[in-house]
């Protein structure tokens, strides 16, 4: 953005009321010098009556971010003279949130920094507190796949989501889903794993009466329910390589016909895939088609392991016991929190739901201490516990074996803390 004369930053400031986000005006040396009335309404007033600086009002800093060991993305702007945009924790009246912050530039007529806007959007989809929002964190790694949901969400973009079973795959699908243009359309979502042809083509593109035995009348296809909004195919290794033509072709031509049927339909949606297994050694090694993995993974994100964000296990762990207890009758010490951090997951967050729900079960008190959450382990261990360095389908059949004891064999419940449907859990049931 270029300023054409040097004269007062007054009708700067009155520009600011044209921006749909809260946004202040800037110096060079991170001072506020204005606002708008959305920044006012969200953050409050800035004190006119002394110098006040960004990082004190977004975070009680008393250094620049940078030197606080954040992205700063004054400072990248400033550098590189062009717009930056950066993920950020503020500190708000109403607590803290993660907001998605775009630095603007403004030169004079002789191509000197003058000034700098800063636009603050709030993200809805996650948290840094405990509260009603579903992703909740904090640490580094988290606030990274924020920013990656942030920054795709508004497009139309093809979505690869990559990690290990359990780690909130089909959650971050839907939060990609509310961050885009189609968020007033449904999500829909297919589970590919285990699926047979007739059942997969009948399941994705409908079947009209009579197209195959069972078929006993007309059926609407995922795609069609999807249709102006996104579909998510979770588990899309397990498609089998003779069914991966069939997708590729309803990807690369928009259309497809219902099993049966004659009629050709077009198909609008925003594709988010997901998978826990290693799809580009599969493509190398033939199992997965190469031109359906790259109309796919336009892109990719990684989510990471709860063992590689351990710093958000007492926010999880908080939000987890709020949850099952709204009531909020239960607490956690924070010794009962350190053990829990030093514990290795092998079921991510839905270990980490039921070894609390455990907790919650056997503390005699409200009060969730550390002997608690140590005889909840050590329950773990009694129940030969497999091997750490076991393939991700022997975990995850003991982790459902011990799923289904600790609820008295309750399947809806068993879903519910496992955070996966019903039928999902029905499905991995039947496979172990």
């Amino acid at each position: 953005m270029q300023l054409i004369t040097t004269d007062s930053h007054n009708d700067l400031a009155a520009m600011l009321e044209g921006y749909d986000h809260p946004a202040i005006l800037l110096t060079p040396d991170y001072r506020i010098l204005a606002s708008n009335q959305l920044y006012r309404d969200s953050y409050g007033d800035v004190n006119k009556s002394k110098s006040t600086y960004c990082y004190q009002a977004s975070h009680h800093y008393d250094v620049p971010c940078d030197q606080a060991g954040e992205a700063c993305p004054l400072s990248a702007a400033s550098e590189s003279g062009k717009k930056q945009r950066v993920l950020h924790i503020h500190q708000t009246a109403t607590g803290k949130e993660h907001v998605d912050v775009e630095m603007l530039p403004i030169t004079d007529s002789d191509g000197s920094l003058r000034f700098f806007v800063e636009l603050l959007k709030p993200v809805m989809f996650a948290s840094p507190n405990t509260g009603g929002n579903d992703m909740v964190g904090a640490s580094k790694r988290f606030n990274e796949l924020v920013e990656n949901i942030s920054r795709v969400g508004p497009s139309d973009a093809s979505v690869l989501l990559l990690g290990e079973s359990g780690t909130g795959k089909e959650m971050t699908a839907l939060a990609i889903h509310h961050a885009s243009q189609r968020n007033n359309k449904p999500m829909v979502t297919l589970e590919c794993a285990g699926l047979t042809e007739t059942l997969f083509e009948s399941e994705l593109f409908g079947h009209v009466k009579g197209a195959f035995t069972g078929a006993t009348y007309n059926q609407k296809g995922l795609v069609e329910a999807a249709n102006g909004g996104t579909l998510f195919l979770d588990e899309i290794g397990d498609i089998p390589l003779n069914l991966q033509v069939k997708l590729l072709r309803l990807i690369e031509a928009g259309t497809y016909r219902p099993v049966g049927s004659r009629e050709i339909k077009r198909a609008d949606f925003r594709l988010i895939c997901a998978t826990h297994k290693d799809i580009f050694s599969m493509v190398e090694e033939g199992s997965f088609r190469r031109d359906l993995y790259y109309r796919i993974n336009v892109f990719p994100i990684y989510l990471p392991s709860l063992n590689e964000r351990k710093d958000d296990i007492a926010l999880l762990t908080k939000t987890i016991i709020k949850k099952i207890d709204p009531s909020e009758k239960h607490t956690i010490t924070d010794s009962a929190i350190n053990v829990l951090k030093q514990h290795h997951y092998l079921g991510h967050i839905r270990e980490l739901r039921n070894i609390v729900s455990r907790a919650m079960v056997l503390a005699a008190t409200p009060v969730i201490d550390q002997h608690v959450i140590k005889r909840c382990l050590e329950i773990d261990q009694k129940t030969d516990r497999p091997n750490q360095l076991c393939n991700l389908k022997t975990n995850e059949q003991y982790y459902l074996q011990q799923l289904m004891s600790h609820c008295d064999g309750d399947k809806e419940k068993a879903a519910a803390i496992a955070g996966i449907s019903l039928r999902s859990l029905y499905r991995k049931l039947q496979q172990s």
